[in-house]
C-alpha cells in the first residue's frame, strides 16, 4: 500500500489510504503489538476525526480497549506511552504534510518507534491478506486526556527566561496546545491557533516560504531569537536575532550546554548529514559523538541502544534520553532558550553563539530528481574515491564520504526518485567546485 513508509503510515487521506483501511489497521494492531489497551491521540487535520473514528471502531472490534488522548501533539503521545505504561500508541498526524494528508505514527512498549523495518511491513501484510474476525468481547473507548500531567513535565524543565524576546510560530499546528501555558504573554506569537487547513503556510519549516513570516517578526520586534514548529510540533526550528534561519543541525552542539556537567564520557548521537562543526564543538565537552541513520524509526531505537543522553537530526528532530529516547519540539525549545537566556546574559547573541559553532560552508540539502538512483550514488562515490583520498567512508543510509577539506552525503529518498545531497567543505570556493563536479557527473541519469 502506497501510504506505508520508512517510518510511519502517511499520505493523500482518501487516495493513498482510506477509513477501511485505517479501520483494518486499528483491527490487526493489537495482534501484532500484543496489547490489549492502545493510547491514541489526534492532530487538528479536517479528515482526523474520521480516522480517529475508523481506528477506533478497528481497535474495539478486535478485543482491545481504546484510550483517547484526544487532540494531542505527537511527543505528548510518546511521553504519555511510557509514562503510563502502555504497550502501544497511534498519533493520528501527518505532521509536517499538506492539509489533504493524514497518516498513524505507531509505537509499542517504552515508546519504541514502528516503522517498516519492525512492524509496519508486516501490518501492510496482515491487512491485505487476513480475514477480518471481530471479536465477540469489543473493547472499549475510555477517554484519557493528560495534557496537565505533560505540562508540568515540560514546566518543569524551564527557567526564568523573562530576559529574552521571542518570536514564536505555530505554524497552525499543535503546538499552539501548549505554548501560551508555557512562554506567557511576552512573546510575540504569530499563528498559534490550532487549525487543520493551515490557512497561512505549510507546517513544514523547512520550506524557505514558510519561515519568512517569523523572519519579519523577529526583526520588527527586535527578537533575541525566533521559534517555529511543525504541524505536530515534534520538530522544532529556530532564526537567530538577525532573522537568519539556523540549520537544525547546529541546534545539536547548542543544546551540549544544556548537558556540559553530564557529558562527559557520555554519547550522542548524530545523523549522517550532520555538520562536521556540530561533531567538532561537542567533542569539546569530552563526550564521544556517533553517527547513524536518518529518521526517528532508527534514531530513537539507535540512542537508547547506545544509552546516549541526547541526539538531533538535520531535519529539527531532537531526541532525550529522560524523554524516552523519543522527539520532542518542545522540550527542545524550552532547553534551547535556557541557553540562549544564558548567553544574553553573558552578553552573546544568538548570531554570535552559532558563529562559533559554524566553521565550515555548507550546501544546504539538494534533491536531484532521478529514477536510476543506486547508479548514480556509485558513480560519484567511486569518482571521488579513485581522485581523492578520504579519510572515512560511512556506507549506511547512503555514502558519507570525508575528506581532508570536505565531505558529502548522498542517500535516496525511501518514497520518491531523489536522491538529497549535502556537502560541506572549509572554504566556500571549495565548496562550490565540488558541488559543480557532482551536478555534471549526475546529470548523466537525468
Amino acid at each position: 500500500m502506497k501510504a506505508f513508509k520508512a517510518y510511519d503510515i502517511r499520505g493523500i487521506y482518501g487516495i493513498d489510504f482510506t477509513k477501511e483501511d485505517v479501520y483494518k489497521i486499528g483491527l490487526f494492531l493489537p495482534e501484532l503489538l500484543k496489547s490489549d489497551k492502545i493510547l491514541v491521540g489526534r492532530d487538528v487535520r479536517i479528515s482526523s476525526p474520521e480516522v480517529w473514528s475508523a481506528l477506533s471502531k478497528g481497535i474495539t472490534d478486535a478485543g482491545a480497549d481504546m484510550y483517547d488522548a484526544g487532540l494531542t501533539t505527537t511527543p505528548q503521545i510518546y511521553w504519555g506511552t511510557s509514562y503510563f505504561n502502555f504497550e502501544a500508541s497511534v498519533q493520528i498526524t501527518a505532521s509536517h504534510n499538506a492539509k489533504e494528508y493524514n497518516g498513524l505514527k505507531i509505537s509499542r512498549s517504552k515508546t519504541v518507534p514502528v516503522g517498516y523495518d519492525s512492524g509496519l511491513a508486516k501490518l501492510e501484510e496482515m491487512i491485505t491478506t487476513e480475514q477480518i474476525e471481530i471479536s465477540s468481547a469489543p473493547g472499549q473507548i475510555i477517554e484519557f486526556p493528560f495534557h496537565d500531567k505533560y505540562l508540568a513535565f515540560l514546566k518543569k524543565h524551564l527557567d526564568d527566561i523573562s530576559n529574552i524576546k521571542m518570536g514564536i510560530d505555530a505554524s497552525n499546528g499543535m503546538a499552539g496546545l501548549f505554548v501560551h501555558e508555557l512562554f506567557g504573554d511576552d512573546p510575540f506569537y504569530i499563528f498559534d491557533e490550532p487549525d487543520g487547513l493551515f490557512p497561512n503556510h505549510s507546517p513544514n519549516p523547512l520550506k524557505p516560504e514558510s519561515i519568512e513570516d517569523l523572519q519579519k517578526l523577529v526583526l520588527v520586534n527586535n527578537c533575541d531569537i525566533g521559534l517555529i514548529f511543525d504541524g505536530d510540533a515534534d520538530r522544532v526550528m529556530f532564526v537567530d536575532e538577525k532573522g537568519q534561519f539556523i540549520s537544525p543541525d547546529l541546534i545539536i552542539a547548542v543544546l551540549a550546554h544544556h548537558f556540559q556537567e553530564e557529558l562527559q564520557n557520555e554519547k550522542v548521537l548524530i545523523d549522517i548529514r550532520t555538520s562536521k562543526s556540530v561533531s567538532e564543538y561537542i567533542k569539546k565537552f569530552n563526550c564521544e559523538v556517533e553517527m547513524w541513520r536518518v529518521g526517528r524509526a532508527y534514531a530513537a531505537v539507535k540512542l537508547k541502544e547506545i544509552n546516549g543522553i541526547y541526539g538531533g537530526e538535520l531535519a529539527g528532530h531532537y531526541y532525550f534520553r529522560d524523554f524516552y529516547y523519543s522527539d520532542s519540539g518542545l522540550l527542545a525549545a524550552i532547553l534551547v532558550l535556557n541557553i540562549i537566556n544564558e548567553f544574553k546574559n553573558k552578553g552573546i547573541t544568538t548570531s554570535q553563539l552559532i558563529g562559533e559553532i559554524a566553521t565550515y560552508a555548507n550546501s544546504g540539502e539538494i534533491n536531484f530528481r532521478i529514477e536510476k538512483k543506486a547508479e548514480a550514488m556509485e558513480k560519484i562515490k567511486d569518482h571521488f574515491i579513485k581522485t581523492e583520498s578520504p579519510t572515512a567512508i560511512y556506507d549506511f543510509d547512503g555514502y558519507r564520504i570525508e575528506f581532508e577539506d570536505w565531505w558529502f552525503n548522498i542517500r535516496p529518498s525511501n518514497t520518491e526518485p531523489y536522491l538529497r545531497f549535502i556537502a560541506e567543505a572549509r572554504s566556500a570556493d571549495l565548496l562550490k567546485e565540488r558541488v559543480n563536479k557532482v551536478r555534471e557527473l549526475i546529470s548523466d541519469f537525468q
